[in-house]
């Protein structure tokens, strides 16, 4: 059965008028202006939970002048890709090539590449080694992208608690990932030369050194943005006139919503006296000058 929530009396099936029978108070509209203000505050409170988010992705980009050095040079090692990596040159009869290998070339390989072929390939006695040497390249060279690409998007979350070791992270396994690649496309070159001589060759490009100098130079940006240590600068929010970090104290330490009430008021009563003042200094500060301007006259 339900209860009044203001006097706790029964209500009885027949009672089907908006007011309590017992007290006559407005069931519907009972503890409405509470409710409101619970969701101001819970508004309120999420609006200075998310404005410190705001916060600190404005300083992960404009922090510091380092800051905005680390937008561009996290961009560099990308277009650096472009460059020549490596390059291979086949000798036969009637057939002579050379190829400069690029992220470009590396993509057209991969959209024409013939899985079935490769298994042959890598499952082949005579050039399964070779090929797997090649294969790791590849996938290493493309894993170094990924890592650079993810370090690019989340640096806006350089800001946040763990948004240091994430970088470096990033960071470090692209140089990881680069440098296996580069080792691997070696052992491949090498490879090839003992099982073809004279007719395959190939070798690094100074391409790949130019992606190692960008992704260092992302390294040790980070570093310099970590040792300055830029502190976060948060806007100040209220909720209900209280500073937010004060009123989740304040919720967190268990005070009443009475008493949290009575703080609100007590601030909103004493920022628009405040004001007041503010505006009568003003008023009189300018009735001075007009004063003065007419005595002049």
């Amino acid at each position: 059965m339900a209860m009044c929530p203001k006097c706790n009396g029964k209500l009885k099936i027949t009672d089907w008028r908006p007011n309590c029978p017992h007290c006559g108070i407005n069931l519907v509209y009972y503890g409405m202006e509470e409710r409101l203000l619970l969701d101001a505050d819970k508004a309120e409170a999420e609006h200075a939970v998310f404005q410190k988010r705001i916060d600190r992705v404005k300083c992960s980009y404009i922090g510091s002048k380092l800051s905005v050095a680390r937008i561009i040079l996290s961009i560099i090692p990308i277009p650096l890709l472009l460059l020549p990596l490596a390059k291979l040159s086949f000798s036969a009869p009637f057939i002579s090539e050379s190829v400069s290998i690029n992220f470009i070339s590396f993509y057209k390989i991969l959209s024409t590449l013939d899985f079935g072929a490769v298994i042959g390939l890598l499952s082949s006695e005579v050039l399964g080694k070779v090929f797997i040497s090649y294969v790791v390249s590849l996938a290493a060279i493309l894993l170094s992208f990924l890592m650079v690409l993810a370090h690019l998007i989340l640096l806006f979350l350089s800001c946040s608690p763990r948004g240091k070791s994430r970088n470096l992270t990033f960071n470090s396994l692209a140089l990881i990932f680069a440098v296996v690649s580069t080792v691997a496309f070696s052992i491949f070159a090498k490879n090839s030369a003992l099982i073809f001589p004279s007719v395959i060759n190939g070798g690094l490009n100074f391409g790949i050194l130019a992606y190692f100098a960008g992704i260092i130079l992302c390294i040790v940006i980070n570093i310099l943005v970590f040792k300055k240590n830029v502190e976060v600068k948060y806007k100040e929010v209220l909720v209900g006139g209280i500073p937010s970090e004060q009123y989740f104290k304040l919720v967190e330490d268990g005070v009443p919503l009475e008493d949290i009430r009575a703080e609100m008021a007590r601030r909103t009563e004493q920022r628009e006296a405040e004001e007041a003042e503010k505006k009568a200094a003003e008023a009189a500060a300018k009735a001075e000058e007009c004063e003065k301007e007419t005595v002049s006259k």
